[in-house]
């Protein structure tokens, strides 16, 4: 697809609308595979939406009370960042913080201790790879943790990553290979003749591209498509963080309940979350949420207290009514691709994204490859197949 050119020579081969960790884990991967001429447009600055207010959990396992294809895609994209990591520090210095210590499911009361045990046995009979533990087991391996816990959960291959350094190393391997970013450049409109996309129309004039890839979040439904609209609704759903601060490291383990998590960094810091809030396009920080998120802490672990909050902050979930992201071509607009609805696992998601998108455009993979995550899906809907 990208090979067949305009006639402009300053025209890019691939357009990808939106600046987040997967619209730039799709330039760097086409990048990779030969792709010339990429142009980047964001409409604010790269990375500062839902990719940098994200904890940076990649815990498939931890999340999900079912497998399947979703789950399937999830686990895939975990099991490939320890190369992803060692690629990205190996092209840019820039190390992502990826922290293999596993995560802990925990159980505070008894119906909390059956969901956990419901859980286990699920995933055990799938032959996935996870531990109980005892109320003593969970205290040995977190000292710091409540001692109203009743028993744990251990995902030994549910990790975390720093997901504002793997922004950091995403906009720097495109600095450093020449893939073009403009930001501050807002997509209006994919153009559309006759069946074939020709570019997009931006705030900034119109852009000509005969492959484009919308990414762009939470706001990928704003993007018009020709004279209508997409055949899915993306809404922002807003998520709100509690960071606290330790003199040191104070806990080895992502931490998860069912009201909630904690994610330690290595500095010292513990992010608390998070909320899940249909608020239109309104970033803020609540009190009730703050409020909320204390408490969750605090169940957690007596030691997070409201004298070691040192930040807070909000991002735009892009969400997509079945919960599943939207992957793959568009039918009826030959040459635009869409990446966008990841919601919570946006991160998680990022290095398989990149790589089935490129191999998309590349002509590597088929829109077969893209189901049941593809546009098709909200065709039939609408025209009343089941």
């Amino acid at each position: 697809m990208w090979k067949d050119k305009l006639a402009s020579q300053m025209d890019p081969d691939v357009l990808i609308i939106g600046g987040g960790v997967i619209g730039l884990s799709i330039a760097r991967e086409l990048h990779k595979t030969g792709v010339d001429r990429i142009l980047l447009i964001e409409k604010a600055v790269c990375g500062a939406e839902a990719s940098w207010a994200a904890a940076g959990m990649l815990g498939p396992q931890a999340e999900t009370d079912d497998t399947g294809a979703f789950f399937d895609l999830c686990s895939a994209s975990r099991d490939m960042y320890p190369g992803f990591s060692a690629e990205l520090a190996a092209e840019t210095g820039v190390e992502i913080g990826l922290d293999r210590q596993g995560t802990l499911y925990l159980a505070f009361s008894n119906e909390d201790h059956q969901h956990l045990l419901e859980k286990y046995k699920l995933q055990q009979q799938a032959g996935l790879d996870l531990e109980y533990l005892s109320r003593e087991q969970v205290i040995d391996a977190e000292p710091n943790i409540s001692p109203d816990v009743i028993g744990g959960l251990l995902f030994s291959n549910d990790w975390q990553v720093d997901n504002r350094k793997l922004c950091e190393a995403l906009i720097k391997y495109a600095a450093v290979n020449n893939v073009e970013i403009r930001e501050n450049t807002a997509a209006l409109n994919v153009l559309v003749e006759s069946g074939r996309v020709k570019g997009v129309e931006t705030n900034a004039g119109p852009i000509q591209a005969r492959t484009v890839i919308l990414a762009a979040g939470a706001w990928s439904s704003v993007v018009g498509l020709g004279d209508g609209a997409l055949p899915f609704d993306i809404k922002p759903v807003r998520g709100q963080i509690l960071e606290f601060t330790t003199s040191v490291r104070s806990f080895r383990h992502v931490i998860y309940t069912p009201t909630g998590y904690i994610v330690p960094r290595a500095d010292g810091r513990v992010l608390a979350g998070s909320t899940t809030e249909h608020a239109g396009f309104v970033k803020e920080v609540t009190e009730n949420a703050r409020t909320h998120l204390g408490h969750v802490a605090k169940e957690i672990s007596p030691l997070l207290t409201d004298s070691h909050v040192t930040g807070s902050w909000s991002g735009l979930r892009p969400f997509v009514a079945d919960g599943l992201p939207v992957l793959g071509p568009m039918p009826g607009g030959e040459g635009l691709i869409i990446a966008a609805g990841h919601y919570r696992n946006g991160i998680l998601l990022a290095p398989i994204t990149g790589k089935m998108i490129a191999d998309l455009v590349t002509g590597e993979s088929n829109a077969d490859n893209f189901l049941p995550f593809g546009v098709d899906r909200f065709l039939t809907r609408r025209a009343g197949v089941a």
